[in-house]
């Protein structure tokens, strides 16, 4: 009996010690926070698990993706190939491992685009108010309305369908929601004391923007960067179901569009690079949740 009294104020001597620890480190407070969190975790899991299969499995599984290898339409599991062909008789597989690098990197850099842009019109607009943010505000506002889907298409259709062009076309269409979070941060945190007192000392409006308030403004705008990257990869899907994608480039959204009149012949051709897809974005879309919970205080408690 005495030997379990003991062992639980060992445990809650620890407990109490792993608050005080995450209490002096913010960061370790979110980390432990975030993976808590159970979908976020295996979300993450999953989400490390296709970015490396898209990185060594190039490596490991060298099939040309273009290459013709066998019978168009040869079913999944038949004569070797994992995962069949598709109309002109190209490895699937090949295709979807390939496909991986190209449309999360349109995903991560369109993301990292959107990002700088909004967070240039917010934070300007947020800081210095009054004409400043009438203008820039205006301008979002402008790129808000604008039907985002066919906004994209008229640059790709302008400038050409190469894989740099619909990455800066989704990142052009996709940075407003970013602006407006971090307009709305920079009003709030703006008027706090420590940023007066920062003024007071003679800090200068850049280093204020971006020392002090712009950390501080972070947390939500990373929420809103991770469900960018899903956004893009699915964007990139829809521009190349159009017909609009880089066709000397695999990606998820070239092998769903260049296979898509053969849906009813062979569903598996779309099914596959689909699921790919649907299960990174949904992972995606997991940690961002768990992001949000573990980076705002007020959801912590859930």
């Amino acid at each position: 009996m005495a030997t379990s009294k003991k062992s639980l104020q060992t445990l809650a001597q620890d407990r109490e010690s792993l608050a005080l620890v995450t209490a002096r480190h913010p960061a370790l407070e979110v980390f432990s926070m975030f993976i808590a969190n159970r979908a976020a975790l295996v979300a993450m899991v999953v989400l490390m698990a296709i970015i490396l299969a898209a990185i060594i499995g190039p490596m490991v599984y060298k099939t040309d993706p273009f290459e013709m290898v066998w019978a168009p339409f040869t079913p999944p599991g038949t004569e070797g190939f994992i995962l069949g062909t598709d109309y002109l008789g190209r490895d699937l597989l090949a295709g979807l491992l390939h496909g991986g690098r190209v449309s999360i990197t349109i995903g991560l850099v369109a993301a990292l685009m959107s990002v700088f842009i909004g967070i240039s019109f917010g934070a300007f607009a947020g800081y210095y108010r009054g004409y400043v943010e009438e203008v820039l505000m205006r301008i979002t506002e402008f790129f808000q309305v604008l039907p985002t889907l066919l906004f994209s298409m008229v640059i790709v259709a302008l400038f050409g369908a190469s894989l740099q062009m619909i990455t800066i076309a989704i990142g052009l269409v996709s940075w407003t929601a970013v602006a407006r979070i971090t307009r709305g941060e920079f009003l709030r945190i703006r008027e706090l004391e420590y940023v007066t007192a920062s003024r007071s000392a003679g800090a200068t409006d850049l280093k204020l923007i971006f020392q002090v308030i712009l950390p501080n403004a972070l947390p939500p705008i990373i929420v809103q960067a991770a469900l960018m990257v899903g956004s893009a990869i699915l964007f990139e899907a829809g521009l190349a179901f159009l017909g609009l994608s880089d066709p000397n480039v695999v990606s998820w959204g070239q092998i769903i569009g260049s296979n898509r009149l053969y849906i009813l012949d062979a569903s598996y051709t779309v099914t596959v690079p689909g699921l790919a897809i649907f299960i990174t974005v949904l992972a995606i879309s997991l940690i961002g949740d768990g992001l949000n919970d573990a980076l705002n205080p007020k959801l912590r408690s859930r």
